[in-house]
């Protein structure tokens, strides 16, 4: 969808179609870069921008990429889902024998853990995603439940683990989590071939991905090959260490104690506004945006100019969805000045998005009520020119060899760490096969730590 046809809609959606086109203009001077974020070219990671979130359904082309691996390249005719462990019948389909189950379809919200680390202070190691590490889509596959039911579930059965055909890079762990047996037998729990109408990308798990609605995207795991069924906990790296937060708040900075974290599940209620951008004209501006939960679907959408002081009734567009995006809309008269704009969510469960975020080590499931800076003018402010950053020092040699025989620098670009912690992320990454001499590793930090600081 063009940006000027987005912005018709978001128009509409306020109901301001029958005003002067002059404050359709106003919104069309807005700039918003519908272009994805990209985080790292490889491995992809691909982020959503603020004005995506005007779409309630998320077109493919923008929904965001999280990858930990190079993007598998499939082929359909090798590939086979085996099913195997404490199961009666062990089971191996092929995508034209998963079809021949009964389809259904679901329209859910898709959202990395991560998403809103960036934001997190004090600031911690990871793929820096603000807002977009989240997308809406219409998933089509079939129940998992139904798949299970073929292949016999023992008893004593809890867990199911699951791998795609992604491989390692290097020494990394190899991609698998876990889900329980409780919520594989869920109806709304998926094995999925299509998005948006047509078969799953590459970079979205073709040719079968996991949809678990409510939680995070860590467990709709991608390109899915193999099923497992346990009847214990599995202690491989990312459920025992990664994808783990604490079970309870913690002050910032705090180590935490590896038996007091806990796997990543649910998401948190959030909203998002797409529009308008931080400068409008004096008047009647139209503020819309969507909101998501957990399978609680959304209350209501609350709209504050003050910073979160006084707090204002929105309209929530289109049907109550349990999964998916709910779209919302404000119409705000907006005088001149400088105004503080901010969106909170509550759902049917009684959560509402808190104004603060309490810290957690790793940067999951940020969900602080969102705000941003609006100057609301006749004149459009002059741009700010750009500061001339300073030249980049130059790497010691063993730096690329070292540092980028995985991926490029892209990733290193990103993050603003303390040398401690980049000592540490040189621990996991030696530990993960990153080619670093003994003598080569203090100049390495060096620069690490002098060019991507806090």
């Amino acid at each position: 969808m063009s940006l000027s046809r987005r912005r018709l809609l978001l128009a509409s959606a306020a109901g301001l179609l029958s005003r002067p086109a002059g404050l359709i203009e106003q919104a069309n001077a807005a700039k918003s870069d519908l272009a994805p974020i990209v985080l790292s070219p490889q491995p992809l990671d691909r982020e959503m921008p603020l004005a995506g979130f005007v779409d309630e359904i998320t077109p493919t082309d923008e929904f965001f990429v999280r990858s930990h691996t190079y993007i598998p390249q499939v082929k359909l005719a090798d590939w086979t889902l085996k099913i195997d462990g404490l199961v009666d019948h062990p089971l191996s389909f092929t995508l034209a024998d998963l079809q021949k189950l009964p389809h259904t379809e679901l329209i859910g919200v898709l959202e990395c853990a991560g998403n809103g680390r960036a934001f997190y202070e004090p600031h911690m190691s990871g793929a820096q995603w603000k807002f977009g590490a989240v997308g809406n889509a219409r998933w089509v596959g079939v129940r998992l439940k139904d798949v299970l039911q073929k292949a016999g579930l023992k008893p004593g059965a809890t867990q199911l683990l699951l791998d795609g055909a992604d491989v390692p890079l290097a020494r990394m762990p190899d991609f698998q989590r876990t889900i329980e047996v409780k919520k594989a037998l869920d109806p709304d729990t998926l094995l999925a071939w299509e998005m948006n109408g047509q078969p799953l990308t590459p970079e979205h798990g073709f040719p079968l991905r996991v949809i678990a609605p409510g939680w995070a995207g860590d467990s709709w795991v991608k390109w899915l090959q193999h099923i497992e069924v346990l009847d214990h906990d599995f202690d491989g790296f990312w459920m025992k260490t990664a994808y783990r937060h604490p079970s309870h708040p913690v002050a910032p900075g705090t180590v935490v104690d590896a038996k007091d974290m806990i796997p990543v599940t649910d998401l948190n209620v959030k909203s998002v506004i797409a529009e308008p951008g931080t400068w409008v004209k004096p008047g009647d501006v139209p503020v819309v945006g969507v909101a998501w939960s957990n399978g609680a679907a959304i209350a209501k959408v609350e709209f504050s100019e003050d910073g979160g002081r006084n707090w204002r009734p929105t309209k929530l567009i289109g049907k109550e969805t349990k999964y998916g995006f709910r779209k919302w809309s404000y119409l705000w008269p907006a005088s001149e000045g400088k105004f503080s704009i901010v969106s909170r969510a509550t759902d049917t469960a009684g959560r509402t998005q808190p104004l603060t975020e309490d810290w957690n080590p790793s940067g999951y499931l940020w969900n602080a009520a969102q705000g941003r800076d609006v100057l609301v003018s006749s004149k459009r402010p002059a741009p700010e020119e750009a500061a001339t950053p300073p030249a980049p020092a130059t790497p010691p040699d063993a730096y690329k060899t070292a540092c980028m025989s995985c991926h490029d620098d892209h990733m290193m670009r990103q993050q603003r760490m303390t040398r401690a912690q980049w000592e540490k992320e040189m621990d996991k990454m030696t530990g993960w096969g990153a080619p670093v001499k003994p003598e080569d590793r203090p100049a390495i930090v060096d620069y690490l730590s002098s060019q991507y600081k806090p």
